[in-house]
């Protein structure tokens, strides 16, 4: 495990521009208690601007009294969620069917917010125009079990198709989705940022789903944060003012996007500044505040459980493994 300490070359100042474009109570106007930890470990994807709020977060969460703030660089081809099951994580950015699969296999974690809409996009090659034609054709994963198995599995199933038997799943060791897309050995993958603005640039293959514009996805949150169950329970102070720091770092990433670009490119969590760029730009990250976490997880919790692929009635999934008292404090007060 590498642990990644962010560059002091971030853009300080956009702790102070979170404060002043939105309305919101600094912690010591509110009288909040300090926090009961100064150290927070937070995935590094790269690169993953979809995750660009958790990236801009870094010096918020600072000014929120996380001194400790650091970033776990996850392995290439390891999902995050199984680095919080390991603990080596104190929080998770990841995908709603994603958590769901950890709480009903007894990871101990807690659903607390949903952070965006809108970054996952299928893409296939010229000859298919719909998920039903991904029929008899090779869908790429990097894994099984994985976020975008997981994902393809339920749109899958959600239009009729069956995704044990009626496509070929292509797994490489050694190239990922896009590298086996761009060279043609497979047919169509779940592209997520920077992916989807690389190909569209390139002019390579064509997106048949798009969860920013295309029902019912594009009513859903897609990355969702979790806590680790003991964190949470043990650091309620700390854990608001994580949650508090990704707010604010979401609104940034929405109102300006070029400024959220250039931090993640200057902290090291970004390769092509275009291609982050414009993939903030494309990211609904201003829809933190207006959709119900719940009903994300009840959408998708649902759509497993038909198909299968969990085994644990939703509504006891999310009694035992959410909790929204915190986003609903800081809906409060940071209102716009």
């Amino acid at each position: 495990m590498r642990i990644i300490q962010n560059r002091r070359t971030f853009v300080a100042g956009l702790a102070v521009a979170a404060m002043g474009l939105f309305n919101c109570r600094s912690s010591q106007a509110a009288g909040e208690a300090p926090p009961e930890t100064t150290s927070v470990r937070l995935p590094k994807v790269f690169p993953a601007s979809c995750d660009a709020a958790n990236y801009v977060a870094a010096e918020l969460l600072r000014s929120e009294g996380l001194s400790d703030a650091r970033y776990v660089e996850i392995e290439a081809g390891v999902d995050s969620a199984k680095w919080i099951a390991e603990g080596k994580l104190d929080f998770d950015v990841n995908y709603g069917p994603t958590h769901l699969k950890s709480i009903e296999t007894g990871v101990p974690i807690v659903v607390l917010m949903g952070l965006h809409s809108g970054c996952l996009e299928l893409f296939a090659n010229e000859s298919i125009n719909s998920i039903l034609e991904l029929k008899g054709k090779r869908v790429g994963v990097f894994s099984t079990n994985s976020s975008p198995h997981v994902l393809i599995r339920i749109m899958t199933d959600y239009v009729g198709l069956d995704p044990e038997r009626d496509f070929e799943w292509v797994i490489s060791p050694d190239k990922s989705p896009m590298e086996l897309f761009i060279g043609g050995q497979i047919d169509a993958f779940l592209a997520t940022p920077p992916e989807p603005q690389e190909l569209r640039a390139k002019n390579i293959g064509h997106t048949i789903l798009n969860t920013t514009i295309d029902h019912p996805w594009s009513e859903y949150y897609c990355c969702m944060l979790a806590g680790t169950t003991d964190y949470v329970a043990k650091y309620p102070a700390t854990t608001k003012r994580v949650l508090r720091a990704l707010c604010k770092a979401a609104d940034i990433c929405f109102a300006d996007p070029q400024a959220a670009a250039k931090t993640l490119m200057e902290g090291g969590f970004a390769a092509n500044f275009e291609y982050t760029f414009q993939s903030l730009k494309d990211v609904r990250y201003d829809r933190w505040r207006d959709f119900d976490p719940e009903d994300t997880l009840r959408f998708f919790a649902l759509r497993m459980y038909e198909a299968g692929m969990i085994q644990t009635a939703p509504q006891q999934l999310l009694t035992g493994g959410t909790n929204w008292t915190f986003l609903n404090e800081l809906k409060r007060e940071m209102k716009t």
